[in-house]
Order: C-alpha cells, then sequence, then structure tokens
C-alpha cells in the first residue's frame, strides 16, 4: 500500500489563505533547512525525504490552477502529477533555481559534466531607525560563514595530494541502474562519491576532508531610503563558499525598523497625533509639531474638530523607487482637562450661559438626522 501523502499546507506550515510570497518564504526556509548537504550522518537521509516533500508541496501550492484544484480534490485533484520522491536532488534545485538564486541549482561545469554546488545563501537581520529608513544608511554587519578551507583551497586533501577520479562512476559523479528488467534507466548520484566525482583519499588535517572553514567576516551594507520592514537587500558572493571552486552563495539582509515615539508608518505616510486643548481647537492656534527633520509651526484653525487630520507636504519617506517622499499626517487630539481652578470654572460657567448648542457642527448635523428619523422627511 502507498504511503499517505501530508497536506501540502502542513508540510509547508502555511494556512489554506497564504499568499503567494508566504508560501514562497516558507518553501526556501525549509529547503535550506533540509538540504542534504546540510544533515550529514544519519539525518541525511531522512533530510532528502522531507526536501522532497517540500518541494512538492511547493510546485502544486505555486500554481494558482493546481492549488486549485488540490485545495477541491486534494491529492486526487494532481495525482500522476507531482511525485517528487524517485527524482534526484539536483535536479530539483534547479527546478526551482529562482526561489534560492541559484544557491541550490547545479551548475554543469567539471568532469563528465558533473554537478558542481554553488554556495549557501546566508540571511541576517538589519535593524534602522525611521530616520535612517528616510535618509538611507551604511551598516557595518559581523557575521560567520563556511570559506573554503586556507590549506587545502577547498579540495579538502591533504596538503601535497590531491583527490583522485572516483573508479565507481569515473568521475561522472552519478550512476545508472536498470529497473523493471531493462525497460528504463534510473540514474542517481554515484554511492561511492556521493556525486562529486572524485574521492579523497588522504584528507587534510585542517578541515577534516570538508574543504570549508568557519570564519568571521565583516561587511559594510547600503541601505536605500525608503525600505520597508521584511525587505531584503541582497550582498552577492558573501555567503558561504561553493564546492570546488563554484561561486559562493549570497547574503541576504533583512530590514528590521525601530518603533519610533511620535510615527507611525502608512504606505511612505507619517502619522502623528498631536494633543491640543479645547481653546486651541476652539480659537485657532499655532502649534509646533515633531518632523524627522526636527519640529515645524503648523496652524490649526478656529473651529477645529477632534481628530482632524492635517497634511505636512513631502514630509513623509521616500518611495525606494520613484524617490518621491510621502506626506506628514496630523491628527490633532482635543483633551479636556480633568481639574480646573476657581477662576476657569467661573469662566467656563459663564460661557456655558452663553452656549449655542443647537448650533455646534457635531450636534446640528446629528438633530438633523434625529427629526428626519421621527419625522419620515428625506
Amino acid at each position: 500500500m502507498a504511503a499517505t501523502k501530508r497536506d501540502y499546507y502542513e508540510v509547508l506550515g502555511v494556512t489554506k489563505t497564504a499568499a503567494s510570497e508566504e508560501i514562497k518564504r516558507a518553501y526556501r526556509r525549509l529547503a535550506m533547512k533540509y538540504h542534504p548537504d546540510r544533515n550529514n550522518g544519519d539525518g541525511k537521509g531522512e533530510a532528502e525525504i522531507r526536501f522532497k516533500e517540500c518541494a512538492e508541496a511547493y510546485e502544486v501550492l505555486s500554481d494558482e490552477p493546481k492549488r486549485r484544484r488540490y485545495d477541491q480534490f486534494g491529492h486526487q485533484g494532481v495525482t500522476g502529477q507531482h511525485d517528487f520522491s524517485h527524482m534526484d536532488v539536483g535536479d530539483i534545485f534547479s527546478m526551482f533555481d529562482d526561489i534560492f538564486g541559484g544557491a541550490f541549482a547545479g551548475a554543469r561545469g567539471g568532469r563528465g559534466g558533473r554537478s558542481v554546488q554553488r554556495g549557501f545563501d546566508l540571511e541576517t537581520q538589519v535593524e534602522l531607525t525611521l530616520a535612517e529608513v528616510a535618509g538611507g544608511a551604511e551598516k557595518t554587519i559581523e557575521f560567520e560563514r563556511q570559506d573554503a578551507c586556507e590549506t587545502c583551497k577547498g579540495s579538502g586533501a591533504k596538503a601535497g595530494t590531491s583527490p583522485t577520479v572516483c573508479v565507481q562512476c569515473g568521475g561522472q559523479g552519478r550512476v545508472a541502474q536498470q529497473g523493471f528488467g531493462g525497460m528504463f534507466r534510473m540514474v542517481t548520484p554515484c554511492p561511492n562519491c556521493r556525486g562529486r566525482g572524485t574521492v579523497i583519499r588522504d584528507l587534510c588535517n585542517t578541515c577534516g576532508g570538508t574543504g570549508r572553514q568557519l570564519r568571521k567576516r565583516v561587511v559594510t551594507v547600503k541601505i536605500p531610503a525608503g525600505v520597508h520592514e521584511g525587505q531584503a537587500v541582497r550582498i552577492a558572493g558573501e555567503g558561504e563558499a561553493g564546492e570546488n571552486g563554484a561561486p559562493s552563495g549570497d547574503l541576504h539582509c533583512y530590514i528590521r525598523v525601530q518603533p519610533h515615539p511620535f510615527f507611525s508608518r502608512h504606505n511612505n505616510d507619517l502619522v502623528c497625533q498631536i494633543p491640543i486643548s479645547f481653546t486651541q481647537a476652539a480659537l485657532g492656534a499655532k502649534i509646533e509639531v515633531p518632523t524627522l527633520k526636527g519640529s515645524e509651526d503648523m496652524d490649526v484653525p478656529a473651529g477645529t474638530q477632534h481628530g482632524e487630520v492635517f497634511k505636512l507636504k513631502g514630509k513623509g519617506l521616500p518611495d525606494i523607487r520613484s524617490y518621491r517622499n510621502g506626506d506628514e499626517l496630523v491628527q490633532v487630539m482635543i483633551e479636556v482637562p480633568k481639574k480646573l481652578t476657581e477662576r476657569q470654572r467661573q469662566l467656563l460657567k459663564e460661557f456655558s450661559d452663553l452656549e449655542d448648542v443647537a448650533v455646534m457642527p457635531q450636534r446640528k448635523g446629528f438633530m438633523e438626522k434625529l427629526k428626519q428619523m421621527f419625522t419620515g422627511d428625506d
């Protein structure tokens, strides 16, 4: 009996309402986690199974028509089209090269056309203030990565020796096996050299034959103005070293923006709330409001209502593509004093006696709607 397949959404750890970008990010993270070269020893086989399972789930959920069929009919809706369990891992990597920027893709080269694997991509986080988002910034990042071993130059072989051609695959990195009475041929990675095409007889004393060393790395990354939370800046070639001289991976710097005491962000606009007194709202006033470049005076017209929004043109954040600045939106919040002096109470009492509540803007509108409801007037 065939093994029961897990739900594709469960495999990727996303909900059924997940957007395509969320599905893409989930697959990328899981593929990095279960990459066979990152899971050596007893767990390598299980990691390869999990990787193929993730690739199969992504292949369906990333295609809208296939996803709709799967949502409606389950695995039966896509049966016979998506079974990655017998595929070569390198072929799966190449199918989704756009997801990883080539991190898992086999760049054909070397002896007999065997695969030479590009280095892994790395991820880190960069924290910015809102002012740095507005003006752009340069950040120094310290991290560790697997670099080519200095002693063996990445070959994994002891000094004075070189890897030898694998006798089982003849340097191809793959072997073919006949199946079902010779009806077809299955090509798999060579079990003797694990697809490398070469075998190391004398291991490098420094790296133990891995060809890599963990090293600290310091780089400076330029962050463009206008970036958003969660966006990434890619630094080409700053990922881990590739195999046998293959290109290095990339470093992806994901942006995190610190909360600001005054401003919140809405697209490229900045929003802030400013408290004013009810006398300032009634009589009008000139108030001081914060901007990212210092304070600025703003006129509050007489009769301003609680919650009204005023716009400071061009005082927002730049668009990352057009460089055009958004606006600053200032919302005024009228504060009512909780304690009054006797004189203030007396003056307000006098004002109350003279106050015509019928002409208050909000009350007038409310009373007109109330009258229409009871009289039936349109």
